[in-house]
């Protein structure tokens, strides 16, 4: 940020002095206690998300199932994602093994990457100081603490995108096409990790370099033309061969109603996620069986115990920043950081205020390293600025708001309710205390510096170690302590799955899995049964693929009732499972009830574990 006392000539932050180093160990330390945090019994949460978790165990058993992401190694159907975040969960599972640690732990390593990039993207602008504020801050940040340790796409999409965005800070410093060519392909790998939602950083990376490179106009447009066309490549490649590859010889688009991936990207998982327009989807959109719709949703929703925080204070501090910055020139860097952090902050908070389809808290990590650049990089340069009453009042102000909000979260609750008053009573005093910091002593200035630090990750870094202390499975975790606590307008809990085995899975009993396993290598399925989850379940606990019939929802078109009955004719699935829906949507296709109804009616039905089998390897 630029100096406060001159609003003409910007302040660069000044290099540690020769041999200074200091911020090197306390990197290590930060990345250390990162690592324990997203690491300490991470195998308690099993196999957490179970339908990411099957697709991996297919993927290390088949390289087509690795490359599609099919739910299963006989390549039946695909996830209703593209795979990027798959293929690494498949190939440690091919190096250590099937079992949760070499599912789960990829993604809490991607954790400890994401907060380093961070630290070094933020430290290349506003000194080391402001970095390792920056990633303690996305460290403690509860939504990051759930999903880094989670198998669910959100870990890669992150750590991708703030690659990105380090490219980019690369970028701006020389007006290197090169550095913001790499940020492109991160980013268009981010899209194959989850499509579309990585695309909403790109407005700010945009705007950052359009305005702060140092080069002409022209050059600049041109550097952005290039890392468009390498944002492209990068994305699209996997479309391309998706789309050449033969229908017959790839597994179904999980996801679509037209074994499309174009469809998947664009539909499902694209426009239909804003629209509320989503063929096959369970629930509803337009603001009604996702949550209310506005600006207030991030705070009065289950998505305020994952992110709501600091959200507040990083908004005051971008407001601010630009404000300051305003008469700066046009290559500041300093600005550029606030575009950049501060355009990926409002262009994705705006869209998951206002989504009309399917949304879930998670989702909210994305919002994590913009509010952790923001906050870190206005308290260092605020604090460094504090013999300025503007700064001393905007640094003050910054402590009194997050303590206000803190004590708004978690008021009301019966989750640790001490917690509350102590953090709004100490706050109040340290925002005190900081406005008159710069005629205190130096050890006292610390002191009031360490406490402000403090207030500020209380809450949070209470309800993320809350977090990292609770089992989360299912389909939709949500950050927090098990027990949940209440926010206004919404009650998070700790991840406890959904309906049904639409959003949650079950393991089978030992009868049913060793029924599963026993002769399984002679069918090309062992079973099928509706719903990814359901099948997630058994194929997991048998080491046996297993069809997801009408795939995640039970609404894919695939297989046709003609087409499973051809399976059957040909001896290739073994055991049909459960007596059908237990949820649908109101769309898509009836084939998964409709295959449901004809075994019933054709086969003979026993119960194993409490499960409805029926063997089609009998006479019909």
């Amino acid at each position: 940020m630029t100096a406060l006392a001159s609003r003409e000539t910007p302040v660069v932050t000044p290099s540690p002095p020769a041999g200074r180093t200091w911020h090197r160990p306390a990197l290590g330390v930060l990345l250390l206690v990162t690592a324990l945090l997203y690491l300490w019994d991470l195998g308690a949460s099993g196999w957490a998300n179970a339908f990411y978790s099957a697709a991996a165990q297919a993927g290390s058993q088949s390289w087509k199932a690795l490359f599609f992401g099919s739910s299963d190694a006989a390549n039946a159907i695909t996830v209703d994602k593209t795979p990027a975040a798959l293929w690494v969960m498949s190939l440690s599972a091919r190096l250590f093994g099937v079992n949760a640690w070499s599912v789960l732990v990829p993604q809490a390593l991607m954790g400890v990457g994401s907060v380093w990039l961070l630290y070094a993207a933020v430290r290349r602008v506003s000194g080391p100081a402001a970095g390792l504020v920056a990633g303690l801050v996305l460290a403690l940040t509860p939504a990051a603490a759930l999903m880094f340790r989670f198998n669910n796409p959100d870990a890669l999409l992150v750590l991708l995108l703030v690659a990105a965005a380090y490219c980019v800070v690369r970028a701006i410093e020389k007006a290197s096409p090169r550095w913001l060519a790499l940020a492109g392909v991160a980013v268009g790998f981010g899209f194959l990790a989850k499509m579309l939602q990585a695309f909403l950083v790109l407005p700010a990376f945009a705007l950052a370099y359009l305005v702060a490179a140092p080069v002409s106009l022209g050059r600049r447009l041109l550097h952005l033309l290039g890392a468009l066309a390498a944002t492209l490549v990068s994305a699209g490649w996997y479309l391309l061969v998706v789309a050449l590859w033969p229908v017959a010889d790839r597994p179904y688009i999980g996801g679509s109603q037209t074994n499309s991936l174009w469809e998947l990207v664009f539909g499902y998982n694209g426009f239909g996620r804003i629209t509320g327009d989503e063929v096959g989807s369970v629930g509803g959109g337009g603001g009604s069986g996702w949550g209310s719709t506005g600006l207030t949703r991030l705070f009065g929703s289950e998505m305020a115990g994952g992110i709501a925080w600091l959200l507040p204070a990083a908004v005051l501090a971008l407001g601010a920043g630009l404000w300051f910055t305003r008469r700066a020139p046009r290559t500041d860097r300093s600005r550029a950081g606030l575009l950049l952090w501060g355009g990926w902050l409002l262009v994705t908070a705006l869209v998951f205020s206002y989504m009309g389809g399917i949304i879930h808290p998670y989702y909210t990590v994305a919002l994590a390293p913009a509010i952790a650049a923001l906050v870190g990089t206005a308290a260092v340069q605020l604090w460094r600025l504090r013999d300025q009453p503007a700064a001393s009042g905007l640094l003050s102000g910054g402590v009194a708001l997050t303590a206000l909000t803190t004590y708004l979260l978690l008021s009301g609750s019966s989750w640790q309710p001490w917690l509350a008053p102590t953090v709004l009573v100490g706050g109040l005093l340290a925002a005190v205390a900081l406005f008159f910091a710069a005629h205190l002593t130096r050890w006292a200035a610390s002191a009031v510096a360490a406490l402000a630090v403090v207030v500020l990750l209380a809450g949070s870094g209470a309800y993320t170690l809350a977090t990292a202390a609770t089992t989360h499975s299912g389909a939709i975790p949500s950050a927090g302590p098990s027990s949940g606590f209440g926010f206004r307008g919404g009650a998070p809990g700790g991840g406890r799955g959904g309906p049904g085995s639409l959003l949650s899975t079950t393991t089978p009993g030992a009868s049913l899995t060793a029924l599963l396993q026993k002769d399984a290598e002679k069918y090309t399925w062992t079973a099928a049964t509706v719903l990814s989850n359901a099948a997630a379940g058994y194929q997991l606990a048998s080491g046996a693929p297993v069809m997801a019939v009408g795939g995640f929802n039970g609404t894919d078109p695939y297989p046709t009732l003609e087409q499973f009955q051809q399976y059957v004719a040909s001896g290739r699935i073994h055991y049909f499972l459960g007596e059908g829906m237990t949820m649908r949507g109101t769309s898509g296709s009836d084939a998964a009830q409709e295959i449901a109804d004809w075994v019933a009616s054709h086969y003979a039905s026993s119960t194993v574990d409490g499960v409805t089998v029926y063997d089609l390897t009998a006479t019909a």
